[in-house]
């Protein structure tokens, strides 16, 4: 599948809940997503996950949000035709007017170098998970 480009100006915000199901989607996410507004909200993010990503990268968003603290790093995402983009993630939990805990969550388009840098790390880390 080829590969989208998000453009200088796509700024992607979405919000989860606290299991990570998405109450929110900007037009950006829509259309780099490849998915209907109505098809995103109520789905986990992780729908949009892409194969080549590790779990530990997962692993550790998670950790750190879930401990209060802002994750920020790379993501590849899968479109729904099977495409795939990628981003720089910035997510930070907040609280919902009723308490509840939700997390927000703000992506730009990566440098080509970057981009490079973490295509290679994340096969690293996938084929050292798999031995």
């Amino acid at each position: 599948m080829a590969e989208k480009f998000l453009t200088e100006k796509m700024l992607i915000i979405s919000e989860t809940d606290e299991r990570g199901f998405i109450t929110f989607a900007n037009e950006d996410f829509v259309t780099m997503s490849g998915y209907d507004y109505e098809q995103l909200k109520g789905q986990p993010h992780n729908i949009l996950r892409h194969p080549d990503m590790p779990s530990a990268a997962f692993g550790d968003l998670w950790k750190t949000v879930k401990s209060g603290s802002i994750w920020n790093g790379f993501v590849c995402n899968r479109c729904k035709n099977g495409d795939h983009y990628w981003v720089y993630a910035t997510v930070s939990p907040i609280t919902a007017a009723d308490g509840s805990n939700h997390y927000l969550s703000i992506r730009r388009k990566p440098t080509n170098d970057e981009v490079q840098r973490y295509t290679q790390l994340y096969k690293t880390m996938k084929s050292e998970a798999g031995k």
